[in-house]
């Protein structure tokens, strides 16, 4: 039996019946213009091996021409800033279980409740490493900056964490991108009235290299970066992530950062490791580097 698969949520929506209309007629030129050629350039020996061929052959034309269209679904902005990368993730790093992410996370803040850990039985989608159990921020308190202050202050019960932008985390420097706040509300949405979201995500490796605003437009459409909340909240469920100097750092690129607090929002934040511990810092949304990647969580559509 076929592993069932997840249909991908669409954070702009699905198409239009406009567009697949204009879609059919231009693509469906382009494959019969193909064909045209293709079949020019047969002689009747090869046309019968074609033939001969066909459930094998149209299998292989369809992944062809879905990979194609899908290669020029990805924006060529900002495309310079990407940067070859060879980082990784520790060797012992490796991704708990739901249910014991969220039994760590109720030692830490045991005002939080329920959680739907049955998802994260489900196949995962395209892009996903795993499933991460992350509270709701508004489980944990009145404002997102507040939120973000609390789990970076649980961080440094457990490690070592030197906070660069200490005491300037407030709403003037600090906010959530209009994209992440739109996926945690569809979320919230799905899995009603939980403290915890079930999210499939990834935690850096198909973005890294990429400079901060790279990564968000070369995100699929049911795509989202994760912010300083969530990934503060998988570091101290999985602390191996960022344990030595080689691993790939954490460009949090759901968020968007103000260096002077006047809303020029042009900045990201940034977990890096340094010897014996986390370093909490800011960093230029325009410069790519290899020592980073963005995090990021995926939508499907739940029945």
């Amino acid at each position: 039996m076929a592993t069932p698969t997840l249909t991908p949520l669409h954070l702009s929506g699905n198409t239009t019946e406009c567009q697949n209309a204009q879609l059919l007629v231009s693509l469906g030129e382009a494959a019969q213009k193909a064909f045209q050629i293709a079949i020019e350039q047969l002689d009747r020996n090869r046309a019968q091996q074609v033939l001969d061929l066909n459930r094998e052959l149209q299998a292989e034309l369809i992944d062809s021409i879905v990979g194609i269209i899908h290669q020029h679904t990805v924006s060529d902005k900002f495309k310079s800033e990407q940067v070859p990368s060879s980082h990784g993730y520790p060797p012992k790093y490796q991704v708990r279980p739901v249910e014991a992410q969220v039994t760590e996370l109720r030692k830490l803040f045991p005002s939080l409740g329920s959680c739907m850990e049955k998802l994260s039985r489900k196949p995962l989608l395209v892009g996903a490493e795993a499933w991460f159990a992350i509270p709701r921020w508004q489980s944990l308190a009145p404002t997102y900056n507040e939120a973000v202050e609390l789990v970076l202050g649980a961080l440094a019960t457990r490690r070592k964490i030197s906070n660069r932008v200490i005491g300037r985390l407030g709403p003037t420097y600090l906010r959530q991108s209009d994209r992440t706040k739109l996926a945690e509300k569809i979320l919230s949405d799905q899995q009603q009235r939980q403290d915890f979201l079930v999210v499939g995500g990834q935690l850096g490796m198909r973005h890294r290299g990429r400079s901060a605003r790279r990564a968000r437009v070369a995100m699929d459409g049911n795509e989202f970066a994760l912010g300083a909340f969530a990934v503060a909240c998988i570091l101290l469920t999985h602390s191996e992530r960022l344990s030595s100097e080689s691993a790939l750092m954490i460009d949090c690129s759901g968020d968007e950062y103000s260096f002077q607090g006047d809303y020029t929002f042009n900045r990201v934040p940034l977990f890096d490791y340094d010897i014996g511990g986390i370093e909490f810092s800011i960093f230029y949304e325009d410069r790519a580097r290899d020592l980073w990647g963005t995090p990021s969580g995926f939508l499907y559509k739940m029945s």
